[in-house]
Parts: C-alpha cells; sequence; structure tokens
C-alpha cells in the first residue's frame, strides 16, 4: 500500500517504483573562492563587476604600485652592490690563496680572506632573497584570476585603502565557470545504489544537462522518516545558472 501521506522530498525519494527516482536538488557552486590582496595599498582600478566571466590569469584588481616598484628597485641596486663586493673579495682570496702558498703570508691571513669572501656571498644570497620578495610584492599588487570563473561578488571600489593583517578581508568572490553541483539527499538504503563517476541527469531551468556523481555523504541528517545522505552531482553548462536554483536529479 502506496504511503500517499508523505510530501516533498520524503514521497519523492520513498515512492514506487524502488529505484528510478526524481530527486528534488539546489545547484551549489562546483567551487567558490574569496579573495584578497596579499599586500596592502590603495585601489587603482577594478575590473570585475558581478557576472562577468573572467579568464585564469585575467587582472580583476590593481594596487598602486609604485611603492613596490620603488622597494623592488632599491633591493636590486643592493643585490648588485653585494655581488660586485663578492667579487671582489673572492678575487682578494684568489690572491691570498697565491700569496700563502708561496709562504709570504700567515695562516691567518689567509682565513681573514676566507671569511671576508663567505660574509660577503651571505649577504649577497641575502640580497637576491629581498628582491625576490620585493619582485613577489610588486606581482601581487595585481590580483589575478586563480581559474576561468564568474565574478559573483564584488566588495571593493577604486580609492579604497586595503590593509592586509593578520586575516584579509575578501574584496571578490569567484565561482569556478562551465560547470556546477546539483545538491540533494537520499536515504540510507538508497544512496548505497549509487557510485561515485556514475552518470546521472540533472534538470535545471528547464534544461536537462548529463552530469556524474561526484560525492556521496557518510554522516547522515536526521529526519522524521529516517536518516538521509548528502550527494553531489557535477555537470558542465555554459548556461547563466545561480546558485540556490531549485533542480531536479533524475536518478537510474
Amino acid at each position: 500500500m502506496k504511503r500517499y501521506w508523505l510530501t516533498g522530498m520524503a514521497a519523492a525519494l520513498l515512492a514506487a517504483p524502488a529505484w528510478a527516482l526524481d530527486v528534488p536538488a539546489v545547484l551549489q557552486w562546483s567551487q567558490r573562492v574569496e579573495l584578497s590582496p596579499r599586500v596592502s595599498g590603495v585601489v587603482e582600478t577594478v575590473e570585475a563587476q558581478v557576472g562577468d566571466r573572467v579568464k585564469q590569469g585575467q587582472a580583476l584588481l590593481t594596487l598602486d604600485g609604485r611603492i613596490y616598484q620603488a622597494r623592488l628597485a632599491e633591493s636590486q641596486a643592493a643585490l648588485k652592490r653585494q655581488r660586485e663586493d663578492a667579487a671582489d673579495a673572492k678575487r682578494d682570496l684568489g690572491r691570498m690563496q697565491e700569496l700563502y702558498n708561496r709562504t709570504v703570508i700567515s695562516i691567518s691571513e689567509l682565513e681573514q680572506a676566507k671569511l671576508r669572501y663567505a660574509k660577503a656571498s651571505a649577504q649577497a644570497s641575502e640580497a637576491s632573497a629581498r628582491v625576490g620578495q620585493e619582485r613577489r610584492n610588486a606581482d601581487d599588487s595585481v590580483l589575478r584570476a586563480p581559474f576561468d570563473a564568474v565574478v559573483v561578488d564584488r566588495r571593493v571600489e577604486p580609492g579604497q585603502n586595503l590593509v592586509v593583517r593578520l586575516q584579509a578581508q575578501p574584496v571578490l568572490v569567484l565561482a569556478r565557470a562551465g560547470e556546477m553541483l546539483a545538491r540533494f539527499r537520499l536515504y540510507d538504503n538508497q544512496i548505497g545504489k549509487l557510485k561515485v563517476g556514475q552518470a546521472v541527469t540533472v534538470v535545471a531551468g528547464g534544461k536537462s544537462y548529463s552530469g556524474t556523481v561526484r560525492a556521496l555523504g557518510l554522516e547522515p541528517a536526521m529526519t522524521k522518516d529516517g536518516p538521509t545522505y548528502p550527494a553531489d552531482v557535477l555537470f558542465r553548462t555554459d548556461d547563466v545558472l545561480r546558485a540556490g536554483t531549485a533542480a531536479t536529479v533524475k536518478l537510474p
């Protein structure tokens, strides 16, 4: 005898036949990231609006980078000086080694030359590291898209002063473009019939999409009809779909 008193998801999941279901689902982003610059500064330009599709590596936000370029130039000049000092110390060490081999100088004088060269080499290495750090800071004054994405939120405007401390505040929110998740729940006697990678169909916005099961949950949520487990279906689409939209997953 059918249980006609069930409504909503419970009715969809328990209705006959035993395993041919249209399950209600909710669309979610397959990958969502909140972006913020790694360095502080005044926002010069913002090249992203909500709804824009952006390519991996595309510049989304640019800080006034003059201070970082100046620091980079200063560190590069310091590196040049330190390398020249290290080269001089190396030449001096070569001369001292030759004199020592001819027994003209003592071992202590040779050791002093070795110490000068080691110190100059270490200072050159430190200067090189500073150049690398300043170059990275200059590069990080431009915030770029980490992957092909859709801009889903913008929280920054030109002229705004961004101060990065222990935890930076997100200024742009991106979601991966071209794919979404349909998230739904199944009862314990049904989720075991699905496998990760299995092909299913998602219906959203009046269109059908081919998808695959990406994840099957292990921890339940209790309902009046028993425990249910989460499941995600990944599908690709070039259509404009929104997170939170109702969808249907057609299970075999």
